[in-house]
C-alpha cells in the first residue's frame, strides 16, 4: 500500500503487545506529534479483537482519524498479517482498515516503532546507565543504535541513520538463543532446558523471566521457590525482604547487560543501546549498579570498543506510541531529525 499522506491527516496510532494495547492520535504537522490528552489503554483480555477495541476508544474519544499506525508484538506478514506472539489476536491491514473505514493501515513489528521513538525522545526521556553522555542521533551521517527491552516478552529493534534519514530494522531477536558466560549462568541454563527445551533470551530477559530466574535460584541452592509473580519479586528486591529476590534482579542485570553488548555486536550498534519496556523503570537502579555494564562491555577481544558504546534507559511511559507518531511524521513527507 501506499504510504504517502497528506502532512495534516489525523493518525490513529496503536502500540498492542500481549498484555496491554495503546491508543493515541497523532498529528504529524506538529513538533510534537503524539498528542498526549488522546492517550488510552485497555487490556487485551477483555476485548474480542483490535477492531472491537479501536471502536471503543474512537467513541470514548471522540475522535476522528483517517489512518493508522499498528505497532504489533510479532512478526509482519508482507506488511498485511500479523500474528501477536503472547496474545490471541491476528491481524489484517486491509480488513482493519475496511472495519474502521480507514484509508489506510500500516502493521510495524512493535520494536520498529519503539526504534522510531528515540527519534523524539527529550530531556527526562532518557536515562543514562553508565557513565557515557547520551548520543545525539543525527549528529554523525552515519550511525546505528540497537533498542532492546523487556515487557511481556523480550524485544528487539535497530535504528539505522543515513545521511538524515532513519530506517528500522524488524527482528525477532528476544528469540535468540542464551548464550551462558558463567557458571551461575550455566546452572540457570540446565534448569531452564530441562523445563523448555531450547532456551531463548526471552525466556530469561522479560516478566515471566524474572519467574525463571527466581525459579532457577532457588533450585541452585536448594530452597523452596515461593509463587510470586514478577511485581512480588521486584517489590521484595527493593525492601531487602528476601535476598534470593535479590539476587535475581541482580542475575537479571548481568544477563540483561550480556543479551545488550552481543546486540552491538550484531547489529554493528557502535552508536548506542537504549534500553526500553515495561520493566526499564522498575529494575533501573540495578541497571545503574554495575552489573549490567560489567557484562555489557566483557565481550573479550571487543571490550575497549564496547567501554564507549553509550547506554541508556527510555523513561519515557509509551515509547510505542511516540514511536508510531514518529512513522506517521515519516509518511508525511515531514523531516524527522532536527525538528
Amino acid at each position: 500500500m501506499s504510504v504517502d499522506a497528506p502532512a495534516s491527516v489525523p493518525t490513529l496510532l496503536v502500540d498492542l503487545g500481549g498484555t496491554n494495547v495503546r491508543f493515541g492520535v497523532a498529528d504529524p504537522s506538529r513538533a510534537d506529534p503524539l498528542l498526549k490528552d488522546s492517550i488510552r489503554r485497555y487490556r487485551v483480555a477483555e476485548h474480542e479483537s483490535l477492531v472491537a477495541t479501536a471502536k471503543q476508544y474512537l467513541a470514548d474519544t471522540g475522535l476522528t482519524v483517517k489512518r493508522a499506525i499498528v505497532a504489533a508484538a510479532g512478526r509482519i506478514e508482507d506488511g498485511e498479517t500479523v500474528k501477536v506472539t503472547n496474545n490471541p489476536w491476528a491481524i489484517s491491514a486491509h480488513q482493519t482498515a475496511a472495519a474502521l473505514n480507514l484509508d489506510a493501515v500500516h502493521l510495524v513489528n512493535d520494536f520498529a516503532a519503539q526504534s522510531m521513538a528515540v527519534t523524539l525522545l527529550k530531556g527526562d526521556d532518557l536515562v543514562r546507565v553508565g557513565e557515557l553522555p547520551l548520543p545525539v542521533i543525527g549528529e554523525d551521517d552515519e550511525q546505528t543504535f540497537a533498542i532492546v527491552g523487556p515487557g511481556t516478552g523480550l524485544g528487539v529493534g535497530g535504528l539505522l541513520v543515513r545521511q538524515g534519514h532513519c530506517s528500522v530494522l524488524q527482528t525477532e531477536g528476544g528469540h535468540a538463543g542464551f548464550a551462558a558466560h558463567s557458571p551461575e549462568d550455566i546452572a540457570i541454563l540446565d534448569y531452564l532446558n530441562h523445563k523448555y527445551g531450547r532456551v531463548s533470551n526471552e525466556r530469561l530477559i522479560c516478566g515471566q523471566g524474572l519467574v525463571n530466574l527466581y525459579d532457577a535460584i532457588c533450585h541452585m541452592v536448594g530452597a523452596t521457590a515461593q509463587p510470586f509473580k514478577p511485581e512480588d519479586i521486584t517489590a521484595r528486591a527493593k525492601d531487602g525482604s528476601c535476598p534470593l529476590c535479590t539476587r535475581t534482579v541482580e542475575t537479571f542485570a548481568g544477563i540483561f547487560g550480556s543479551v545488550a553488548g552481543d546486540l552491538v555486536l550484531t547489529l554493528g550498534a557502535w552508536n548506542g543501546v537504549y534500553l526500553t519496556g515495561g520493566l526499564i523503570p522498575i529494575l533501573l537502579p540495578w541497571l545503574e549498579r554495575g552489573r549490567f555494564r560489567e557484562r555489557f562491555e566483557a565481550k573479550g577481544r571487543f571490550r575497549d570498543i564496547m567501554q564507549k558504546v553509550p547506554t541508556q534507559a527510555i523513561m519515557n511511559p509509551e515509547p510505542g506510541l511516540l514511536g508510531a507518531a514518529a512513522l506517521a511524521v515519516m509518511e508525511s513527507g515531514r523531516p524527522l531529525l532536527g525538528r
